[in-house]
């Protein structure tokens, strides 16, 4: 397990001017949704939308501006994904990154964008149908962690091997089961990553401004080594790279 986050840990520094650039989306889907007149709140270097607000007062103004802005969010996240698991692929196939980061990135950019459009309706979907059971937070979290398990791999798959939607879904899936330690460790890093980094933020600047301090330094430098550790997972799959 060590050998990935070694590996992850290179392509990052190697790489790190065009990680840093495709990182700034990664900061303005996060911001979008804070900027926009949603009910969201910031904790643990995430953006959070408050359901229980949007039952009770939603209307048609108020459902436009919540679709666009995660809308557009989604975009920037997409893109970013899109851009950092390219760099892993041009560095572990040996093609030049700069040419390797650019060619094809508007059609994985939007193969990845409807992943994860369908995923977040599927969850509006979910939370809807458990606030009218009475247990919409509980439900939401369980299907949210196993959709996103069986997801893990898919932007990889898309980008790396240029699958289609529905197979890199499956191929993830498929993946997760197969050798549930990559993802098990990465969520556990990254839990603590962000635990510890926020406790060192509240215990420098105080709780209100902590929770911006994480969001940025989550956005620019946590997320984007833990889209590598996707990626280099993913191509772990691959006995000579696994052995290397």
């Amino acid at each position: 397990m060590a050998g990935i986050i070694e590996d992850s840990f290179e392509t990052y520094s190697e790489n790190l001017k065009f990680i840093a650039l495709f990182s700034i989306p990664f900061l303005i889907s996060f911001l979008i949704p804070v900027l926009a007149p949603l009910p969201t709140y910031i904790t643990s270097g995430g953006i959070f939308l408050r359901s229980a607000s949007i039952f009770i007062n939603l209307n048609i103004i108020s459902l436009v501006a919540i679709v666009i802005p995660i809308f557009v969010s989604l975009l920037f996240l997409s893109f970013a994904l899109v851009a950092i698991s390219l760099i892993v692929k041009s560095t572990r196939t040996h093609v030049k990154t700069g040419r390797g980061v650019l060619k094809g990135i508007e059609k994985y950019t939007a193969k990845v964008f409807v992943l994860l459009l369908a995923f977040q309706f599927l969850l509006i979907i979910v939370n809807v149908i458990g606030y009218y059971l009475g247990i919409s937070g509980i439900l939401t979290a369980i299907f949210g962690f196993i959709g996103f398990m069986l997801i893990f791999y898919a932007p990889a798959a898309m980008v790396i091997d240029n699958k289609h939607m529905i197979r890199a879904i499956k191929d993830s899936a498929k993946l997760v089961v197969r050798e549930p330690q990559y993802f098990l460790f990465g969520i556990f890093l990254l839990l603590v990553t962000l635990s510890v980094v926020d406790f060192l933020a509240i215990g420098i600047s105080g709780t209100q401004a902590s929770r911006y301090i994480v969001l940025l330094i989550s956005s620019l430098i946590i997320l984007p080594y833990f889209v590598i550790f996707q990626a280099e997972a993913y191509m772990k799959r691959f006995s000579i790279i696994k052995n290397a």
